[in-house]
């Protein structure tokens, strides 16, 4: 399975009591692959999986994979620091109909570099469904090292990594070694340009969900190596990637996404509305970019 292009790590609407919004969630649906993007990535960091239920979470990936009707593949977060339940939520995403999942490293409990290549492997070989790695240390706690993560592609069901260590070197040589069916993608809108341009193929937005065809169009300029357009519209959406963290993500994207008219702005504690100044700031960065 060779992934490139946009996949947006989608977010959770909820109802302004913090029940699932199943219309709004159909509704961005449409939207996303209305825009052009080449993938959806629900129950993710962004989809604020940490709060959802497990019947949840197998609700809103069964819903994304109806809704999207087969028009573009649903890669599902079902990740766990405990690998049993990893496990259990990636039986539960391929039997609603989920063409791959996506397997964050095991957070607080900081796995050896022998843990985590167990804890992937148990996955990858109890399910036969593609996997997708996610390496962000900012969440988890510790970097998945390129030795580890090379001794990963080897596996047949492991088919690429979402990387959002931040570390352009380790994205560098990662890219140089791998083998050549393993994907990698940026994990972070704002490195899209640089870790494509070193041979990434794509990535799992934040931004797609409130720009799906920009983001696309983005994307797709550097796919067909156009790299004059790909850094034009690069800095032309740096605010927008710097807006959308101004607070932990997924605060600021729903934030936008709300006073755009797609969802409720509405989260699960710990999760909990934008400050005052943020939202300035965020609604400034919208109206400059003329989305608002």
């Amino acid at each position: 399975m060779k992934l490139e292009g946009v996949y947006t790590a989608l977010v959770t609407p909820m109802a302004s009591d913090g029940s699932l919004d199943e219309k709004a969630l159909r509704r961005l649906v449409d939207f996303q692959i209305e825009g052009g993007v080449q993938g959806l990535v629900p129950v993710g960091t962004t989809g604020e999986s940490p709060t959802l239920d497990g019947d949840e979470c197998k609700r809103v990936i069964q819903i994304v994979v109806e809704q999207s009707r087969g028009r573009v593949p649903v890669i599902a977060g079902a990740g766990s620091n405990a690998t049993a339940e990893a496990i259990e939520y990636t039986r539960d995403a391929k039997e609603v109909g989920a063409v791959a999942t996506l397997q964050v490293a095991p957070y607080y409990n900081k796995p050896t570099s022998d843990g985590f290549l167990r804890h992937f492997r148990a996955i990858a070989d109890a399910v036969d469904l593609p996997l997708v790695v996610y390496n962000i240390a900012g969440r988890t706690g510790k970097n998945i090292d390129n030795p580890t993560m090379l001794e990963l592609a080897r596996h047949r069901n492991i088919v690429a990594v979402k990387e959002a260590s931040g570390d352009i070197p380790q994205v560098m040589e990662l890219i140089l070694r791998k083998p050549g069916a393993f994907s990698v993608l940026s994990g972070d809108d704002n490195l899209v340009l640089p870790i494509m341009a070193l041979g990434g193929t794509g990535v799992i937005s934040v931004a797609s969900n409130l720009v799906p065809d920009r983001m696309a169009r983005f994307v797709n300029a550097m796919l067909k190596e156009d790299w004059a357009a790909a850094r034009s519209m690069h800095y032309e959406l740096l605010p927008l990637f710097k807006a959308l963290f101004v607070e932990t993500n997924p605060i600021p994207i729903k934030a936008a996404m709300a006073m755009k008219g797609l969802i409720v702005e509405s989260y699960r504690l710990p999760m909990c509305p934008l400050a005052p100044k943020s939202r300035e700031t965020l609604a400034a960065a919208l109206k400059d970019l003329r989305i608002l």
